[in-house]
């Protein structure tokens, strides 16, 4: 099942790992700069004025300038796991916009039922169970509150699990909820009209030890609870990186995939409003 897969998750694992990494966090962390510069563009195109705004999941804060700009009016809760990861997000805060940091958890948010107006979540959703996190969003966001989200999907670094695959039957990269899923489990949330699209990006390296290297950076770890515990053996790793560097693109670098889902949905006004999903996606792109 796909719930159960995903709640294979440790989080003392994940968020000891995002505390290690904080300081050097947006030093290697281009692809969710990026994605997150594309949500605040998103967010242009939407008639909101918002009077509470929470970034859930909001890491160094990358983000929060960008909220604080378009809204310089509305409080900006910046919350996050990782005490360290806080601590980065602190350097965004000015006169201009006001931010509030706060330490929890998506599954378990420290915030008052219809209270918030935007919830905005930025490549955190994948690090928790999305079913147990949009019932928290529902439960927060006011009547006629917008959620606003991206997390990664199935295809995400399929390279790094395929090459896994050739050399063991271990569970070495967390599964990624799929777009219709998402869409399904806002529905059940008690959110109205879900729009979901994706879209695909490929970072390339010189060599498979640049990826894992990025990824150690980022704190992205293995956390899953059925993790092997033990280091990997030599002989493991050496056919792991062959089958890896097997798929070499013409110019000789090293690929790694990204399926980034977007979602936005919102609160109904009232319990009758009618629901669907909407679905497209995009044409992958190389970045």
């Amino acid at each position: 099942m796909l719930v159960d897969a995903l709640a294979n998750i440790e989080k003392a694992q994940a968020r000891r790992a995002f505390s290690q990494a904080a300081s050097r966090y947006d030093d290697v962390a281009v692809l969710h700069q990026e994605i997150g510069r594309r949500m605040l563009e998103r967010l242009d195109e939407i008639k909101l004025r918002p009077q509470q705004i929470v970034d859930a999941g909001c890491g160094t804060g990358y983000c929060l300038p960008g909220l604080g700009q378009r809204y310089d009016r509305a409080p900006i809760v910046a919350m996050d796991f990782a005490l360290p990861m806080l601590g980065q997000a602190a350097r965004h805060r000015n006169r201009r916009s006001k931010i509030q940091l706060l330490a929890g958890d998506l599954e378990a948010m420290p915030i008052a039922d219809n209270s918030v107006d935007l919830l905005f979540s930025n490549l955190a959703l994948q690090w928790c169970r999305p079913d147990r996190v949009f019932a928290q969003f529902s439960r927060v966001l006011k009547p006629g509150g917008l959620l606003l989200f991206t997390t990664f999907g199935p295809d995400t670094l399929i390279e790094l699990r395929n090459a896994w695959r050739q050399v063991d039957d271990g569970l070495h990269v967390h599964g990624f909820a799929d777009m219709h899923d998402l869409g399904d489990m806002l529905l059940r949330a008690g959110f109205s009209d879900p729009v979901m699209d994706v879209e695909h990006h490929t970072l390339t390296y010189a060599a498979v030890n640049g990826l894992l290297q990025d990824l150690k950076t980022m704190g992205a770890h293995n956390a899953l609870a059925s993790r092997q515990r033990g280091l990997t053996g030599k002989t493991q790793f050496t056919r792991f990186r062959a089958a890896y560097e097997a798929l070499r693109d013409e110019d000789g670098r090293i690929p790694a995939s990204y399926e980034v889902v977007y979602g936005h949905a919102w609160v109904p006004q009232h319990p009758t409003d009618s629901t669907g999903v909407c679905v497209s996606v995009s044409v992958p792109e190389q970045g």
